[in-house]
């Protein structure tokens, strides 16, 4: 069965019994998530790892696999240590924090936020599709599941009509959760790129909560949720175009909301705990003690001497001396990898926490 893009706002009550209860849970989750992430003393700690996890994670969906272990070790910029998937989920972390920034900034979200999103994951700048052809097709049994809009007219004129809807709430005053999900299946059904749909699609997600003050800061890493639940998003994504069936599809999304949120707030406070631990061994027994230093040592999970150097504005022989001397205390670990006379230092209680983190408080 054909499915055609409907108009936006949906024509017909979105905000059910069943939704709206949901809704109360998911806000109410999101709105200690934001308040917990404002406890951190610096807000490039979360962007620097939550971000990087959400890129992991995202980029998991669509089959690109790395290892926590290969990602914070290609973080060092170190030729040896970048392969074809870390690169791809490097460039996918560094779309969504240059989109944070300039939506921050600027308070809109448009058709060039999108495209430059794209073009940083892809790296080419082919913008919405030109060439008709395009499918949607069903991995296993290779069956055509899906045909999005096939002219660039159409693809233009459904974006025009989406990105209207989210940046002028006077279309509709749906709640910004509900919105998300709505958002969300339209542009994933308008598939307006021939690569990088996906992921341009769940950057777009944490962009909205962004822009409508949901969140601070790119904490909600709803990525992780669709891994696992993998066959039923893409099933509900398609159970919206055969049978009409929204109120499923927001309630999926409004749990996965809640549910990462949960997640998360034990997350940020795990890591605010182990930062408090480390800053007060550090101040009882060596002078050098500061907060950028601690901030530094929390924004790379694997570091080295170059960071400190040119970070925090520090002579190259201070870097690895403070370096060496938490490391022989086990505040950081030496890492095994070597290259030249270079070491690597692992802060290994957050990496931990980033790999494993349903450690309760």
């Amino acid at each position: 069965m054909k499915y055609n893009i409907p108009p936006l706002p949906l024509p017909f009550e979105v905000e059910t019994k069943v939704v709206l209860k949901q809704l109360a849970k998911s806000t109410a989750a999101l709105a200690e998530l934001k308040g917990v992430a404002a406890t951190i003393p610096n807000v490039s700690i979360l962007l620097n790892t939550l971000v990087l996890q959400e890129a992991k994670d995202s980029s998991e969906v669509e089959n690109i696999i790395t290892t926590h272990d290969e990602l914070y070790k290609a973080e060092l910029n170190i030729a040896q240590f970048q392969t074809v998937a870390t690169k791809e989920v490097q460039r996918y972390a560094t779309a969504l924090k240059s989109a944070f920034e300039e939506v921050r900034k600027n308070k809109i979200i448009n058709h060039s936020t999108i495209k430059k999103i794209q073009a940083i994951l892809e790296k080419n700048d082919a913008g919405y599709r030109r060439v008709a052809g395009t499918k949607l097709e069903n991995d296993l049994t290779k069956e055509v599941v899906y045909v999005p809009p096939q002219t660039h007219n159409q693809i233009v004129n459904c974006m025009d009509v989406l990105i209207a809807y989210i940046n002028d709430d006077t279309l509709s005053d749906v709640d910004p959760l509900i919105k998300m999900a709505i958002i969300h299946h339209q542009f994933e059904s308008i598939h307006p790129f021939y690569d990088g749909n996906g992921r341009t699609g769940r950057i777009l997600n944490i962009l909205y909560l962004i822009l409508k003050d949901v969140l601070d800061l790119p904490t909600l890493y709803l990525s992780r949720y669709i891994i696992n639940n993998k066959a039923k998003y893409y099933r509900l994504l398609q159970n919206v175009r055969d049978k009409g069936n929204w109120e499923t599809w927001i309630l999926f999304i409004l749990k996965g909301c809640q549910e990462i949120a949960i997640e998360s707030i034990t997350l940020i406070k795990n890591i605010k705990n182990i930062m408090q631990q480390m800053k007060h061994y550090i101040r009882e027994n060596y002078r050098f003690y500061s907060q950028d230093l601690l901030n530094n040592l929390f924004r790379h999970p694997y570091t080295k001497i170059d960071f400190l150097e040119h970070e925090l504005r520090m002579n190259r022989k201070t870097a690895a001396k403070y370096l060496n001397i938490l490391a022989a205390d086990k505040n950081l670990e030496i890492s095994k990898i070597k290259i030249g006379k270079s070491n690597y230092y692992m802060n290994d209680a957050l990496i931990q926490l980033l790999i494993n983190h349903k450690i309760e408080v």
